[in-house]
């Protein structure tokens, strides 16, 4: 059978967040494999409640290990390399990153107990990484982070272009800048580029993308404005904000305290690999405790409402010793993640009750974004002229505006999300199998399956509260069993205002008293009667069922 070139996401096609995508070539069933980007999204209260990181299945790719050749990285994002220190095991492969990435990566690793040496340093263009059938470069393009890199990867079937994230940005403050006349190169090399596999994620933003430099002078003036104390809160990872708001901060003659370990983590690597030059000095926490509120500017952890960082710790007092006051300002210098708009909402109204000034980035004075909008993904496919468009990093409707936007300019072009492997060898793509794909959650410090009940538990614990009855029988004939109940997550008193465990308790009395010898010496029918009266009680008195359990004590008669 003929060899053929496959592509098939894992995660990260039909979502925003946990990106994970293989590249195949081979004979079918057989094809060498490299994996582009394992990153992770994170749990919320309403669909993951105590979850605090979520990363794809990789159960097909842990058992065709044996064909994959690396894992390559295309930036320091969390969505894009947040799952290596927790899944590399399973696949033990080199990882290939550029610097940054890589000390990042790395850094994960070695937390996690695994060897960071299996992370290799490689350099952008014309440097060349073979493996396999597949002869891999690092592209450098302009994104939110330093460093991040467009995957060309050649093959026996043509060239595939995998932009990971980007946008078109020629004056980026930090990391290089956007170069279309090496893009230009890109596209009439070899054959010219059969696939484009592209970030969708800003396809409905139909004006131009704004450079990063153009935030220079708002945030100053604002700075400068401002007659208390400044807070400023961004992703950890966008170092040229950072260095945006740092440099805006020392020009109003204030002093910077970085507050949240991301935050430092990133300032640091960033310097030290030389991404970052000419930061200004920072203080810790105690030293802008005691400094005048006018003199001070916290740029901090938190801009997506997570509850344990720093902007979620200062909204409910304190942090570190430093605490917010009014007349002080706070400044989101970010864009809100859809499905994060309640947590960053509950901390900007904390903030307004205690009297500090909110500031958003919605007029986009304060922020811009990290992805290519509708026109810079037209231009990037009027520079590449693709035989294929491939849409990834993007919710179904997101993929699905992107299609049509490509075969509109006459490309071939297909939605294929999270487990459909696609043969991408022909001119068109084709569904050729069904992967079953899914979810991994970080629970504590455990990774459970999406399907292993945990979570579902959860959540049904949190609608609709917990009962626990426990019956003892003693097994001498002439006792009666006797129960009792504990609640969680209910009211104590139902409708008739007697108390909700009493009542339980009293039906559940006559129903012993009643219950025949043959149900009483079954446990399977016991707990199925007792879960069944606990739940008819409960629903009756708070219109809630809740999750029952039973424990069943038999005393033996001497």
């Amino acid at each position: 059978m003929a060899d053929r070139l496959i592509y098939l996401p894992l995660g990260g096609a039909g979502e925003i967040g946990m990106n994970a995508y293989v590249y195949g070539y081979g004979a079918p069933g057989k094809e060498r494999l490299i994996l582009v980007d394992l990153g992770v999204t994170f749990g919320d209260m309403e669909s993951a409640p105590g979850i605090d990181l979520i990363m794809p299945d990789i159960a097909w790719l842990e058992k065709n290990k044996h064909r994959l050749e690396a894992i390559f990285v295309t930036h320091g994002h969390e969505d894009h390399l947040g799952g290596l220190g927790h899944l590399w095991s399973k696949l033990e492969v080199p990882i290939y990153a550029r610097r940054f990435t890589g000390s990042l990566i790395r850094l994960k690793l070695e937390e996690a107990g695994h060897p960071a040496d299996t992370v290799r340093i490689v350099e952008p263009r014309p440097e060349v990484t073979e493996l396999g059938p597949f002869k891999v470069q690092y592209a450098p393009i302009s994104h939110s982070i330093p460093e991040s890199s467009a995957l060309i990867i050649d093959t026996p079937a043509g060239r595939i272009l995998h932009t990971g994230d980007f946008k078109l940005d020629g004056t980026p403050v930090v990391g290089e800048a956007w170069d279309p006349i090496a893009w230009k190169e890109i596209a009439t090399e070899t054959d010219g580029v059969k696939v484009l596999t592209c970030d969708s994620t800003n396809i409905f933003s139909t004006h131009p993308g704004r450079s990063e430099a153009l935030l220079a002078n708002p945030i100053l003036e604002w700075v400068v404005a401002q007659p208390n104390m400044v807070v400023a809160t961004t992703f950890a990872s966008n170092i040229a904000r950072l260095k945006t708001l740092a440099d805006a901060a020392k020009a109003g003659g204030r002093k910077i305290c970085l507050l949240g370990r991301a935050m430092r983590r990133m300032v640091a690597v960033g310097i030290d690999t030389g991404i970052l030059t000419d930061f200004p000095d920072t203080i810790g926490p105690e030293e802008a405790a005691k400094l005048p509120r006018k003199e001070v500017m916290l740029i901090v952890t938190g801009s997506q409402g997570e509850r344990r960082a720093a902007s979620a710790q200062l909204s409910r007092g304190r942090y570190l010793g430093l605490s917010l006051k009014q007349g002080d300002s706070f400044l989101f210098s970010s864009k809100t993640i859809p499905g994060n708009e309640r947590s960053v909402g509950r901390i900007m109204n904390s903030l307004s009750e205690m009297g500090v000034e909110v500031y958003d980035a919605d007029d986009g004075l304060y922020h811009v974004s990290g992805h290519a909008n509708r026109p810079d993904i037209e231009a990037m496919h009027e520079i590449l002229k693709p035989s294929i468009v491939i849409p990834m990093h993007g919710e179904h409707l997101h993929l699905r505006e992107h299609v049509m936007l490509a075969r509109a300019k006459g490309m071939s072009a297909e939605v294929i999300v999270n487990g459909a492997m696609a043969d991408l060898t022909g001119d068109a793509p084709k569904i050729v199998d069904q992967i079953e794909t899914g979810r991994l959650y970080l629970d504590g410090n455990v990774l459970i399956g999406a399907m292993d009940g945990v979570v579902r538990d959860r959540i049904r614990m949190a609608l609709n509260g917990q009962a626990t009855v426990s019956v003892i029988i003693d097994e001498d004939d002439n006792a009666l069993p006797d129960a009792w109940v504990e609640l969680m997550g209910l009211p104590v008193r139902g409708r008739s205002g007697t108390e909700l465990d009493q009542m339980i308790e009293n039906e559940l009395s006559e129903f012993l008293e009643r219950a025949d010898r043959r149900t009483v010496r079954d446990d399977g029918k016991m707990e199925d009667a007792v879960r069944k009266i606990t739940r008819q009680v409960s629903m009756e008195e708070i219109g809630k069922k809740p999750e029952v359990t039973v424990i069943i004590s038999r005393l033996m008669a001497d």
